[in-house]
This record gives C-alpha cells, sequence and structure tokens, in this order.
C-alpha cells in the first residue's frame, strides 16, 4: 500500500479505477463491516458503513469520477446495530458517492426520509464541491400549503456535493505536537481566509488558504510576534445560506457546519486534505499550536423549513433534539433552528470520532468548542457531568489535548461560565466586559476588575482549575476591533443588510469624541492610550491570554461588530499596516516578551495572600493604594475610584546564580490607573532598602518608558499620568549576601 501514487491521498482516481468507474455492475459486493463509520479503503475495495436506526432501505449511489453523473446504485442490504453496510471491491479513493435513504416521511413523528434527495455521508472525509443551496434540497414542495408536512420528490443529486473517499497517505515526516503548557500559552484567533488576503509576501495562489497561513513571512510574524497558539475560525466544511446568497454575501466566519471531518475547500487551492497537513506541520516546526474552533452543537440543516442535506434524512429522530409535544418541531438551544442530540450514543459517536480525527489524522493540538453549554445538555438541562464531558475526560486521546469552551447557547440555563468540568478552559466574557468598562470609566469596577486580574478564582478554583482555565479577551471575532473598541460609540453593521439590527449592542465602547476615523491628534493620541491600556491588562493579567488576528496591526471593520458575512476588505487584514502602525506593534511584542520573562504573570495555580516568601518577607499577592500600604475594605467599595495596584511575589526562592546563598524572588507591581486626572503615587518599600524600575509605562510616547533608564527607591513619591498602566520590577540590596538564618544553596 505505500508504494501507491501519493495523488491518491487527494482524492484521485488511477486510470484502472475510473474505467472500473464508468462500467456500472463489475464491482463485486459483500456484507463488509459495520465498523468504522464512513467510507475506508483497505486497498481491495471501499467499505460503506451508514448509521440510521430508522430507516427502511438504503442506497449506495456512485457518480463518475467528476461527480456529475450518478453510474451505479446499490442497496446496502446488511444491517448491524442499526449500521447498514457493504464493501464493493475494486473501487479506490477518488471514488464519488452519496446515500438515499428510505423510511417514513412523517415530519409529526419526527420522521422525513425522502429518497429523492441524495445525501452526504456524516463520516465524509472530502467532497468534491460547494454546495450552492437552492429549493431543489428541500424535502418538501416550497410553499405547499402544508409547508414541511408534504414530500417533495425532486431528485436533487445534480446540485449537492458528492463524498469523496480518501486515503491516508500523508509524509508527516517529524512532526510533534508542541505541547505548550497552558501556563505560556497565548493565543492567536484568526480566520483563514481573512488573514492572507491581501498579504503581499504570501504568492497570489496561496492567499486566503490553507498554503497561506504556513507561509515563511507570516509564520515569522507570529514568532516575532511571540504568539504560542493559533486559535483557527471554523475549517470543518460549512456552507452558505441562500438567505446571503439572495444578497450577495457569504458565510464567511463558518459557523453552519455541513460536515465534520472534512476540511472545508474554498481554503485549498488543490487538496484541502493535504493542504491543511501541510499548513499543521509548518506551523507545528514553528514551535506553534494549532488549535480548531468546532461547532458540534447544530448543523447548516436549520429549522423544519430547511434543506435536507444529511442528517435529516438518514436519521432526522436520532441526530436532532425534537421537542416533545411535537416532533414536526426542533428544540433550538443555539437560535441557528436545531440542535444536535448528543444524548444519542450514535450522535456523541460521531463528535468523538470526528474529534480524534482531526488529533490523530489531522495532528491538530486541541479544540474551541462553540456554544459549548450545548455540548452538556441531557433532556434535563445542562450537567457538567453529562455523557459527552464524561467521554471526553476518559479519552485517552482528546483528555490530552487543550479543551476550550465558549460557555453559553440561547437556551434555559445557557449561561455556564465557570460551569465546564476539571480540565477544560473557557472563553471569560466576564474578564472582556469587566476591562472594558473599568478602561471606559465606568463606576464600581474595581473589585471585579481585581478578581479579572486574578484570574477569576471566583469562577474557575472551586472546580479545582488554576487561572489557566480562563481564557482572558478583550475582543474576538464576535464583536468590535480593538481599533474600533476605542473609536466607535456604536456598531454599524448597515452593510450587512439586517437593518444594524444584529450584533451586540452593549459594547462598552468609547469613540473620545467621535465615530469612526479621525485627524485630531488629540483624539488620536487618547484612543491609542487607550489601545496600549486595555492590550496591556489583557497580558499582564493572571490567565490566558487571548489576542484578535490583526489587532496588534490596528485593523477596523468600520464598526461592524458582526462582520460574519463580509468577505471583503471589511474582514481581511491590511498587511500595509506593518508599516504605519510598527509603534504598536512593537508595543504588543513588548507585551508578550514582559509576560514571557516574568513566571510570576502567570501563575498555574491562584494565590490569595496567604504565603509569604521567606526573604522577600511579602505575600504572594497584596493589592496596593496609591500611598503604597494595602488596600482597605472601604476603599474597594468606593464606586468612583479608578485606581488598583497588584503586586506579585514569587512563592519561593531561587537559587543565586552567581553563588553565595538566595536571591530575593521576584517582585512586580502592576498600577492599573483609568482616572482622567494624574495622581501621586507612593512606591511600597518593603524591608527599608527596596529599589523600583519601570518595565512598562503606557503613557510613554516611545516603546519604552521614560523612566526605564533610571530607578527609584522604595518609598519614593512620584506622578503616575491619567489613564495609565505601569509595570515596576523590585530590586534589593540585600540580594547579593547571604540572609541570616538561611543557608546557602
Amino acid at each position: 500500500m505505500d508504494k501507491l501514487p501519493r495523488d491518491l491521498a487527494t482524492g484521485s482516481m488511477s486510470d484502472r479505477a475510473v474505467e472500473r468507474m464508468t462500467k456500472p455492475g463489475e464491482n463485486q459486493r459483500a456484507s463488509g463491516q459495520h465498523y468504522p463509520l464512513g467510507a475506508h479503503w483497505d486497498g481491495r475495495g471501499v467499505n460503506f458503513a451508514l448509521f440510521s436506526a430508522h430507516a427502511e432501505k438504503v442506497e449506495l449511489c456512485l457518480f463518475d469520477p467528476q461527480g456529475g453523473r450518478e453510474i451505479e446504485r446499490i442497496g446496502l442490504e446488511d444491517k448491524t446495530d442499526q449500521v447498514w453496510h457493504g464493501h464493493v471491491a475494486g473501487l479506490e479513493p477518488g471514488t464519488c458517492y452519496g446515500y438515499r435513504v428510505h423510511g417514513p416521511y412523517e415530519p409529526a413523528h419526527g420522521h422525513r426520509f425522502n429518497p429523492a434527495k441524495l445525501l452526504m455521508d456524516p463520516y465524509a472525509r472530502m467532497v468534491d464541491r460547494e454546495l450552492i443551496c437552492g429549493d431543489a434540497h428541500l424535502a418538501f414542495p416550497l410553499g405547499s400549503p402544508g409547508q414541511d408536512l408534504e414530500i417533495d420528490r425532486r431528485d436533487n443529486a445534480d446540485s449537492v456535493p458528492k463524498c469523496v473517499v480518501t486515503s491516508n497517505l500523508f509524509d508527516w515526516r517529524d512532526d510533534r505536537p508542541p505541547a505548550i503548557p497552558w501556563s505560556e500559552t497565548v493565543v492567536y484567533e484568526c480566520h483563514i481566509g481573512s488573514m492572507t488576503r491581501l498579504h503581499p509576501a504570501v504568492p497570489e495562489v496561496a492567499r486566503g488558504r490553507y498554503a497561506g497561513l504556513s507561509h515563511p513571512s507570516v509564520i515569522e510574524h507570529l514568532q516575532r510576534l511571540g504568539i504560542t497558539t493559533v486559535e483557527l475560525m471554523p475549517v470543518q466544511g460549512f456552507a452558505d445560506e441562500a438567505f446571503l446568497r439572495q444578497k450577495g454575501l457569504r458565510n464567511h466566519w463558518g459557523y453552519s457546519p455541513l460536515n465534520y471531518f472534512a476540511p472545508e475547500r474554498r481554503y485549498a487551492h488543490v487538496s484541502a486534505i493535504d493542504e491543511f497537513k501541510s499548513m499543521v506541520r509548518a506551523l507545528h516546526a514553528a514551535g506553534l499550536e494549532v488549535i480548531l474552533d468546532v461547532v458540534y452543537n447544530h448543523t447548516f440543516e436549520g429549522s423544519h423549513v430547511g434543506p435536507t442535506l444529511s442528517w435529516r434524512g438518514i436519521d432526522n429522530a436520532s441526530y436532532y433534539r425534537l421537542q416533545n409535544r411535537d416532533a414536526r418541531y426542533y428544540i433550538d438551544d443555539t437560535g441557528c433552528g436545531n440542535t444536535l442530540n448528543l444524548s444519542h450514543p450514535r450522535v456523541l459517536q460521531m463528535v468523538m470520532d470526528s474529534l480524534r480525527y482531526w488529533v490523530q489524522e489531522m495532528h491538530v493540538d486541541g479544540f474551541r468548542f462553540d456554544l459549548g453549554t450545548t455540548l452538556g445538555r441531557e433532556t434535563y438541562g445542562f450537567d457538567r457531568g453529562s455523557g459527552f464531558f464524561d467521554a471526553v475526560r476518559q479519552d485517552p486521546v482528546l483528555s490530552t489535548v487543550k479543551l476550550i469552551a465558549e460557555p453559553w447557547d440561547v437556551g434555559p440555563g445557557g449561561y455556564q461560565l465557570g460551569g465546564f468540568p476539571t480540565g477544560w478552559s473557557e472563553w471569560n466574557d466576564r474578564y472582556r466586559d469587566t476591562v472594558r468598562r473599568f478602561w471606559r470609566g465606568d463606576d464600581g469596577m474595581l473589585a471585579d476588575l481585581a478578581r479579572r486580574l486574578h484570574g477569576s478564582s471566583d469562577l474557575f478554583e472551586h472546580s479545582g482549575r488554576g487561572p489557566w482555565a480562563s481564557i482572558n479577551f478583550v475582543t474576538s471575532h464576535d464583536g468590535f476591533t480593538l481599533t474600533d473598541l476605542v473609536s466607535y460609540a456604536q456598531r454599524d453593521n448597515t452593510l450587512n443588510g439586517e437593518d444594524n439590527r444584529d450584533g451586540h449592542h452593549a459594547n462598552f465602547s468609547l469613540n473620545h469624541g467621535v465615530d469612526g476615523p479621525t485627524d485630531d491628534p488629540a483624539i488620536r493620541n487618547r484612543r491609542l492610550r487607550h489601545r496600549r491600556n486595555l492590550m496591556a491588562t489583557l497580558l499582564l493579567s493572571q490567565g490566558t491570554p487571548m489576542l484578535l488576528a490583526g489587532d496588534e496591526l490596528g485593523r477596523s471593520q468600520g464598526g461592524n461588530n458582526n462582520a460574519y458575512c463580509q468577505d471583503n476588505e471589511i474582514s481581511w487584514l491590511d498587511w500595509t499596516r506593518l508599516q504605519s502602525e510598527q509603534d504598536w506593534l512593537a508595543f504588543v511584542q513588548r507585551l508578550i516578551q514582559i509576560r514571557k520573562q516574568h513566571p510570576v504573570l502567570r501563575r498555574s495555580h491562584f494565590v490569595h495572600g496567604q504565603n509569604r516568601s521567606r526573604l522577600a518577607q511579602l505575600a504572594d499577592i497584596q493589592w496596593i493604594d496609591r500611598d503604597g500600604g494595602s488596600m482597605q475594605d472601604h476603599q474597594w467599595l468606593a464606586g468612583s475610584r479608578r485606581f488598583i495596584g497588584m503586586m506579585l511575589c514569587e512563592d519561593d526562592e531561587a537559587p543565586n546564580p552567581g553563588g553565595g546563598g538566595c536571591v530575593v524572588p521576584e517582585v512586580l507591581l502592576l498600577y492599573f490607573h483609568a482616572d482622567g486626572d494624574a495622581i501621586d503615587c507612593r512606591l511600597p518599600d518593603p524591608g527599608g532598602s527596596s529599589r523600583w524600575t519601570c518595565l512598562l509605562d503606557t503613557a510613554a510616547e516611545g516603546l519604552l518608558p521614560d523612566t526605564a533608564s533610571s530607578e527609584k527607591a522604595g518609598g519614593s513619591v512620584f506622578v503616575l499620568p491619567e489613564r495609565t498602566v505601569q509595570v515596576w520590577r523590585m530590586s534589593d540590596t540585600r540580594a547579593q549576601e547571604p540572609v541570616a538564618g538561611i543557608e546557602s544553596i
């Protein structure tokens, strides 16, 4: 088998196989196996296996190599454990196929079988074309009096994507997962299509594709920035909804899955599988992890009046959650028309098989689960001990990769931030909103800001997780970019064609006097300071930081905070900004560098001021007032207070690399000052011999703070500018001498 031509991995057929495929009836058939599900080539032929608990008959449809003409229809006569299966000898990778599934068309009882509709295999690794959605894909006559209660007999085979048999041939060379510890992880959320569509160094054929993201110039950018982990917006097969096509728009984000195994075709030039694998291999070689944003909560088929393309026609009553009172209608906990039924063992199996496929065969390093609450829903509601979470936790493959939940959906009790089990991280929108509101100048934010800076122990520590469980972000694909957050008071989504009714209405943004671009230098400077403060807060907080692609380039979407359908310059990264925003880019690089250089900023466990260093005689964390002392209870309650200091001390002493005892553990002091007036601050002076060096000052005009070249003695009073973040590092003149009572190491 290892001597087969390489093009078999891309789904290309040999001349011998093409000739055989054009002569129907010449392929030998056998009962085959009911496991694994999907279409699998074994060197002698292809085994087909399809689950359907309620079908009465299943037909395998084989098509010519172009997927345009059906050349043979084979009934799968064998059924084992509700899996219909058969083996067809002589078939090879590149074979195009689909299914027709027979059974009752009884929507009121949850059944929507219609053999006139060619169906895609839920386990297909490759499809031959993009879906152009039309009326022929509806299982009922459009506009009929009974709506979806009547069956439609039109055949849709001409326009439905054909599934393609593949092989697993690929030269991974010495590829290994980077296995970045959570405490060192810096996530970069990006979109394959948007990332390189305008990149001048990327060849035209690779722009907006998998090959574009793995281009050396892009990898170099990510490495210089300091990113460790690339989180890709959906790359599992998806399609454009008909209503978007009618407006001349596309489903750019991809949160409308059509398949859970096949990489999206639009991001490939020839072979989506090989090109995706090549991208992962290149990113891994550069030390970068790859995480996929996956959508196992609903499918493209939508509500009861949506198209029949796969799961609905295979076994609607098994794959989807249906309403108890009327199984014609779907439970819609996702807001997308339907909800996958992960309580069903075969649906759960599909999701688990898909996840393992992406880890074992495609070599990805983890997943971010869209609307993660839906995955934990049982018949009685969300359960952190649901079958899905239990299955993942015991799985020897999936339990070892990064798992991130978007901890909400739109169903009852859908907001579950902090409610996911051990081993999971979660998108922390409480962090996003608190940080935005603090720097906007809202009253009463101080106590909650401290919780978010601390890693949100109030949300995650109860389950035994550490600060890494909090995925901290200020911006993401869903909402304003960082530049727009400081430039627009209101969203402007008019180009989406929904009368500006879509997208978040509570953005906690600040335009500093005028919406959109301006030449006013005062407004531009205030906006830049605001950006610096938000980014500094993100990268100095305990927890796992996530940056939105393009924020390091000052990217704007013109005030659009829901660019899901904008596959154009609104969403694409403008790489010419590398020059105009080089100072800002250097500032972000400096922040990530500071985070990496100082482990005290990225602890793997929560600290509460209860442990003290023997040498520094300081607690592991202290909240500092402007006079250098500890914050008092009444100060936390002052609603108009917009200043806080956080002093962090390493837990244990480290040996002096020069010999002669121990060095004092590292101590950092972080000031967050959101008020519009400068204030006097006194640096703490523990022990009476400390000196402080400023590492970062967001009020400084250049990359480094004005005070970086000088030190200040502990107890010194200085002016802290308005709306500023500063980072100070303490040194101690006693650090070079052995300390009485402490043995030399």
